[in-house]
C-alpha cells in the first residue's frame, strides 16, 4: 500500500519573493485598495489605518526589520525545501487554491481534481510581465513560474482514486481532465500555489504532482472549514488503499493572514493545528477566511489528510510581515507533519 511519509505547510505570498528593498512597492498597492478584509469587516486602506492606528505597524516597517524578517522566512523555506527533497516522495500531493487561474467565472468549482497526464508551468510572456509591474504587484515574476517552461507529470492513478473516494464520501468533486486553454488555443498556466512549491521548495524537480484546486477565494461557494476537512480525510483514505509502494508527500500551500495580518488568529489558528482542536479549527467563521487568510483552508484540508492516524504538527517557524501603517503584508508560517 502506498505510504504518506511527509506532510509540509508553507505561506507563498508575494513578499516571499521580493527583496525587502521592494515590499514599499506592494504596500503603494494596499494604499490603492478600496475593499480591504478584516476579521468580520471590509474597509478602505484609510479606513483600515484609522481602525488599526498603532506604533507597532510603522516599526515594522523600518528597512531593518524588513530585512530581518525576509531573511527568516527564507531560512524556513530552505529548510523545509531540504527536508521535502531529502523524503525522496513519489508522488507530491499540493493542496492549493485557484485564483482565476484555471477557472473564471464561467465555471468556478468548489474543489477539483486535476487527473491528467502532465501539468504545464510556464514562463511569463513580455505582456505579463509589464501588466504585473504596471499594477503595482512588483517583480516577483520568477517565484511562481520559471524562466523557462516546465511539465510537471502527473500521478493520473492516485488523483482518479481521490475523485472516487471524495464521490463515495458524498464530496461532489470536479474531475479535471485537461489542462484549460484561453479562447485563442494557450495553455491556462498551473496556479501559483502549485508552481511556487515547485520552484521554491522542490528546486524544479519535477516529481509527480496530484493538484488538489479549491475555491477558497470566490463567492458564493467557497467550502466551510469542516467540509474542507471532511475532503481531506477522504484524500488520506484514496491514498492509504491505493495498491502502491509509493511515497506521497502532502503539502499545504498558502496562507496564513493577509493581505492584512492577524497575529491573533494566525496564533488561534495554528494552535488549533498544532494541538488537532478540531471543535476551534473547523467551526470558524467562513468570513474569517476571506482574500488570502482563504488559503488558511489549504492547511485545514491537509490536516484531514494527515488525520488518519493523526500526525502532530510541528510548527518551525510563524513570521508576521508588515509592508504599510494599515498593518497590510502576510503572516507567514512553515510546519511540518510527521
Amino acid at each position: 500500500m502506498a505510504e504518506i511519509i511527509l506532510g509540509v505547510g508553507s505561506s507563498h505570498g508575494p513578499l516571499l519573493n521580493l527583496p525587502p528593498e521592494e515590499w514599499e512597492v506592494r504596500a503603494n498597492f494596499d494604499r490603492a485598495q478600496t475593499e480591504l478584509a478584516y476579521r468580520d469587516g471590509t474597509y478602505t486602506f484609510q479606513e483600515l489605518s484609522d481602525l488599526r492606528k498603532s506604533d507597532y505597524f510603522i516599526e515594522q516597517m523600518e528597512l531593518d526589520v524588513k530585512r530581518e524578517r525576509h531573511a527568516k522566512c527564507q531560512k524556513q523555506l530552505d529548510d523545509l525545501g531540504e527536508q521535502l527533497r531529502a523524503a525522496e516522495p513519489d508522488v507530491v500531493l499540493v493542496v492549493g487554491d485557484d485564483q482565476r487561474e484555471w477557472f473564471f467565472e464561467d465555471s468556478q468549482p468548489a474543489f477539483a481534481v486535476y487527473c491528467g497526464s502532465e501539468v504545464h508551468n510556464k514562463t511569463w510572456t513580455d505582456a505579463e510581465r509589464i501588466e504585473r509591474i504596471n499594477s503595482g504587484r512588483g517583480g516577483d515574476l520568477y517565484s511562481y513560474r520559471p524562466k523557462e517552461d516546465q511539465v510537471y507529470p502527473v500521478e493520473t492513478e492516485l488523483a482518479e482514486l481521490i475523485v472516487g473516494a471524495a464521490m463515495d464520501a458524498e464530496i461532489d468533486v470536479a474531475a479535471s481532465m485537461m489542462q484549460p486553454k484561453d479562447p485563442d488555443g494557450k495553455l491556462r498556466n498551473i496556479g501559483h500555489a502549485y508552481g511556487f512549491i515547485y520552484r521554491r521548495l522542490l528546486l524544479d524537480k519535477a516529481i509527480p504532482i496530484v493538484p488538489i484546486l479549491q475555491n477558497t477565494f470566490y463567492p458564493p461557494n467557497q467550502p466551510k472549514p469542516k467540509r474542507c476537512f471532511e475532503l481531506g480525510r477522504a484524500i488520506g483514505r484514496a491514498i492509504r488503499d491505493w495498491k502502491s509502494d509509493k511515497r506521497v508527500a502532502v503539502v499545504a500551500s498558502g496562507g496564513i493572514s493577509h493581505f492584512v495580518v492577524d497575529e491573533e488568529w494566525d496564533a488561534k489558528m495554528l494552535n488549533a493545528l498544532q494541538e488537532w482542536d478540531l471543535d476551534c479549527l473547523l467551526s470558524e467563521p467562513n468570513i474569517m477566511f476571506r482574500s488570502g487568510s482563504s488559503e488558511t483552508k489549504n492547511w485545514i484540508t491537509a490536516a484531514g489528510i494527515l488525520s488518519e492516524p493523526r500526525r502532530k504538527m510541528e510548527l518551525h517557524g510563524y513570521v508576521p510581515c508588515y509592508r504599510s501603517e494599515a498593518g497590510t503584508g502576510s503572516g507567514m508560517a512553515f510546519a511540518t507533519w510527521r
